[in-house]
């Protein structure tokens, strides 16, 4: 399995997010950081965890997971955020799952904490988003296996099922996963690994819980509106 993980100045959460990596068992088979420009600590950090960093001429989600999947040599490929922690039995999880080839795509339960405590209220509404937003407003795809996975729940998939639909679209700098999901729906199953990984709240810390919570319901109902996600770009901006 090949590790994907897009950065841009995360220094304060790629340390506890590479450990995470380094402590899976069975390891990854690559660990590759793809850096848009950071001008922290970030690389310094990647290759002293012995990551293997590529540097991405322009910044951008899809762009530089689209660079770590083209430089990938893994069979299967996860998508990591350098926010998130995974649990230690992720790689083997992920195999098992996949060995399944009517399933398309697998990703996991997120749960957001900060400050120690979990955000429980975000959590459950991710969750249920997951489920609820194909459902409501792509009912016969929903029937079909489509589940809404969002980068935070660590999307893990074959590299031909990736490539298969052409990857991340990279004109997209939002809900480029959720794009993905629908796309390739139409080769299998999406589906929930029951198992936690945790991401780091410092979006509700920066914005308070009730934008969070009212931020993140609105882009879901405006994605099943099918609004442009570049529209929605003003409501979602980057927090580091």
């Amino acid at each position: 399995m090949s590790v994907i993980i897009p950065t841009l100045d995360e220094e304060d959460c790629l340390a506890r997010t590479l450990r995470s990596v380094q402590a899976l068992d069975p390891p990854a088979w690559e660990v590759l950081v793809v850096d848009g420009g950071s001008r922290d600590g970030t690389i310094r950090i990647a290759e002293a965890a012995g990551a293997t960093v590529l540097r991405c001429a322009r910044a951008g989600r899809g762009v530089q997971m689209n660079a770590g999947a083209r430089a990938a040599s893994g069979t299967l490929l996860c998508f990591l955020h350098a926010d998130t922690l995974i649990p230690p039995d992720l790689t083997r999880l992920a195999a098992r799952t996949l060995s399944d080839h009517s399933i398309a795509c697998a990703g996991f339960i997120s749960v957001m904490r900060t400050g120690g405590r979990v955000c429980w209220v975000v959590t459950a509404m991710n969750l249920l988003k997951t489920h609820l937003a194909p459902l409501l407003f792509r009912p016969l795809a929903f029937c079909r296996g489509l589940r809404l996975l969002f980068g935070d729940q660590v999307m893990v998939l074959r590299r031909e099922t990736f490539w298969a639909d052409g990857g991340f679209d990279e004109r997209l700098t939002l809900l480029e996963d959720g794009d993905l999901c629908l796309r390739i729906v139409n080769q299998g199953r999406l589906t929930l690994i029951p198992r936690l990984v945790e991401s780091s709240g410092r979006r509700v810390r920066a914005w308070g819980s009730f934008r969070a919570i009212t931020t993140y319901l609105s882009i879901g109902i405006l994605w099943g509106l099918g609004v442009a996600p570049e529209r929605m770009r003003r409501f979602y901006e980057d927090v580091r």
